[in-house]
């Protein structure tokens, strides 16, 4: 599905920047925000400027109307119609479709925080998932949705689950397909809070403006420490730790905190 004429692909991905947060909305109510491929497209462009534009130090991603992002729209497409394949047709829309969306979150060089307005399903739970820091609304619901069709998981789901509960509760969550209330999230650690729907704005704004007054930098290679851990052994860890410390020590925001330690005042960090 592209977008039409009356509907820009501009207004189904609403974009602002705010105080120093780019704030990226999916604004297809009425389909659940199920993401298009040309929506996607749109999202991996703006997370990729928001890593490199000095003037954006934080990212929101959330959603209109009562879903977050119901998974990906896949009318039209032969992977979702049953239409003649070629092999690898699938495996190659995975790797440049959903795995392109959560690696973009991932990889983006600030943080990024999910505002969860209502039901993320598949790709949507994984685009959540993936990100920094997870707010919900009361009202949300995540949902891996993929063994209701019959499918395997994508989108990174079998790498990002196991890494945030472990892989009892993830096989779970995939085996079942079960919706999962925002507050059993939060229990498991899917989440870092659960607020009432009227304030899920307010406290993503507030997450996100504290995050961009601080250390840029050294968010971004905090992140990527954090990111990587999982997948190293403690010495490539360590080493990694210790350069990314060297390199950030050459950052002004990082004299900056220092000085203001020494000279018992509150730090005001710029971002680079």
């Amino acid at each position: 599905m592209t977008a039409s004429p009356e509907k820009s692909l501009e207004s189904l991905v609403l974009h602002a920047t705010d105080n120093g947060v780019s704030w990226i909305t999916l604004n297809r109510p009425e389909a659940m925000n199920a993401i298009t491929p040309e929506q996607r497209e749109r999202i991996i462009s703006l997370l990729g400027t928001a890593s490199a534009d000095p003037d954006v130090r934080a990212v929101v991603v959330t959603g209109t109307g009562k879903g977050f992002c119901a998974g990906a729209d896949l009318r039209g497409s032969r992977a979702g119609t049953g239409g003649e394949r070629v092999a690898g047709d699938v495996a190659r829309m995975i790797r440049s479709g959903a795995q392109r969306l959560v690696a973009a979150v991932l990889d983006c060089e600030k943080p990024v925080v999910a505002a969860v307005n209502g039901t993320a399903a598949g790709i949507g739970a994984h685009l959540a998932l993936a990100c920094d820091l997870v707010l919900a609304a009361e009202s949300a619901t995540f949902i891996e949705v993929f063994v209701r069709r019959g499918l395997v998981p994508d989108g990174g789901g079998a790498y990002l689950l196991p890494r945030l509960i472990g892989p009892h509760r993830a096989k779970e969550l995939m085996f079942f397909g079960d919706a999962l209330p925002a507050p059993a999230a939060e229990r498991l650690g899917l989440v870092n809070r659960v607020v009432p729907a009227d304030d899920l704005e307010k406290t993503a704004r507030e997450w996100s403006e504290r995050l961009a007054a601080g250390p840029t930098r050294a968010l971004a290679l905090t992140k990527q420490l954090v990111n990587a851990s999982l997948d190293t052994d403690r010495g490539t860890a360590f080493a990694a730790e210790a350069a990314a410390q060297e390199i950030n020590m050459t950052t002004a925001d990082a004299g900056e905190g220092v000085a203001s330690f020494v000279e018992r005042r509150s730090p005001h960090y710029r971002g680079c």
